[in-house]
């Protein structure tokens, strides 16, 4: 296309107007000049701003807002310190009522990007949010730094490896933000080398801590890029002296140089190895590497939510993919038959024996290795599930598994999901078999642009005989 049709390139530095049309999956503000899309942190919909082009792709350009002519009638004044610093959250500047709208929003264009699917045929409910959306955050992973002699720990800046040293995080728990300067003030007192990424010198990477909301236990667990942990006993006796609400405290290994937070081998430093929380009465024993959501207040609701779209009547054989600690198999399990479920983390499936255990439960069984290994391996035994409730990574379901999901065929599946883009895809390939009975979206996150979702399919021969 020529520029006298319109197709006029931006350039960086440049500046120019721009109207503010929709949120974008980061929850930035997208809007188009010249035809060509422009992606604006900081910006809401309906906003008039000025802005600055930083960089110029192909496809799309980034800029940067210089000055707001007409702002949201949503907007708000972000209430934490270092929020245009640090990337944690995107979306204090908008007041949480509309956030609610936006990432209902947010599902439906991943649906329209990656779908062929008609959205009014789709029964799309409003976002589940929360009463008072701070503060929710039971797990905290801090980098640790270094400026001159202080130690810091924090989170890395947006689309940026400069550390922002967070002393408190108003989307963490208050338990979680008062154990990392603990830890924080107890490495720069003894002097442990905390680990240079440019240098790959130094010991301590991370500090990760996660209290049980419910029981008060908190879990310390050290990541180092080394094998030994420098003043060891000094540091554990520190943390037992100042810190006894800490029932766990364990040292993660990681040499690799990767973005992962954690290694494959982790160390019990003192006390015990799991600590205990619990849902509605549940118990959960959680290890270092255990999969947990991370806002319990509204874990409740998203396991409500795929009790609902299971719909059990007491017989069901359940499968419970990707299950972690069992969580999701124990809100199911009075009313599944019997439930099976199985991880790629070991740690995560002892964790869910146990959990089983620890309430007599006799139908459950639980298995190391992935969804589709076993879910073929008991079809060829003559076992199918009746249901199939899985809540996968952001990676979304693995394609190996959505082929054994259309070959077993279950005659109900509930897809827990916190990424609209895969669920979307995965939707697609289902639907060749599935009928969408409904996608009701759950604010796990507030303040960010993460949106998670629990949709309920039905096997469409299934729905047509209803």
């Amino acid at each position: 296309m020529s520029e006298q049709q319109g197709d006029i390139k931006i350039k960086e530095k440049q500046q120019f107007p721009l109207t503010i049309k929709r949120l974008g999956i980061n929850g930035e503000g997208v809007g188009y000049f010249k035809r060509q899309v422009v992606f604006v942190p900081g910006t809401l919909p309906g906003e008039e701003v000025v802005v600055e082009a930083t960089k110029v792709h192909t496809k799309f350009a980034e800029a940067k807002v210089m000055k707001i002519r007409k702002a949201s009638p949503h907007r708000v004044t972000p209430p934490c310190y270092v929020y245009e610093a640090c990337g944690g959250c995107q979306l204090q500047h908008l007041e949480y009522s509309q956030q609610l709208v936006e990432k209902k929003d947010l599902l439906m264009q991943a649906l329209e990007r990656h779908t062929k699917f008609r959205l009014d045929d789709l029964n799309i409910r409003g976002t589940l949010g929360m009463e008072t959306p701070w503060h929710y955050r039971n797990k905290s992973q801090f980098q640790v730094g270094k400026q001159g002699e202080k130690v810091i720990a924090g989170l890395y800046g947006q689309n940026s490896h400069q550390l922002v040293d967070i002393k408190e995080c108003i989307v963490q728990r208050s338990e979680t933000n008062k154990v990392i300067q603990v830890v924080r003030k107890q490495l720069e007192k003894l002097s442990i080398p905390v680990y240079n990424e440019r240098k790959r010198k130094g010991s301590v990477r991370t500090i990760v801590t996660r209290v049980g909301v419910q029981t008060g236990e908190v879990q310390i667990v050290i990541v180092t890029a080394t094998n030994d942990l420098p003043k060891k006993e000094q540091l554990i006796k520190a943390l037992q002296n100042k810190l006894p609400e800490v029932k766990s405290i364990m040292q993660n290994i990681n040499p690799l140089s990767t973005s992962l937070i954690f290694g494959e081998k982790t160390i019990l430093l003192a006390g015990k190895k799991t600590i205990e929380e619990k849902l509605d009465g549940y118990s959960y024993h959680l290890s270092a590497r255990a999969f947990f959501q991370l806002n319990p207040l509204q874990t409740e609701k998203l396991y409500n939510e795929i009790k609902k779209a299971a719909d059990l009547t007491g017989t069901e054989k359940l499968v419970d993919a990707y299950c972690g600690s069992g969580t999701i198999g124990l809100w199911l399990s009075e009313g599944a038959g019997e439930i099976r479920g199985m991880d790629v983390i070991k740690e995560s499936i002892e964790d869910a024996r146990i959990n089983a255990n620890s309430y007599h439960l006799k139908n459950t069984r639980y298995e190391v290795g992935t969804a589709e290994e076993w879910m073929l391996k008991w079809k060829q035994e003559g076992w199918r599930p009746d249901v199939v409730v899985v809540d996968p990574p952001r990676t979304g379901c693995d394609p190996s598994l959505l082929k054994t999901i259309l070959a077993v065929k279950p005659k109900k599946f509930v897809y827990a999901s916190c990424n609209p883009s895969t669920l979307a895809k995965d939707l697609m390939m289902l639907s060749t078999h599935y009928k969408i009975e409904y996608i009701q979206p759950i604010d796990m996150f507030p303040q960010t642009s993460h949106v998670e979702s629990v949709t309920k399919l039905v096997l469409k021969e299934q729905a047509g005989s209803r």
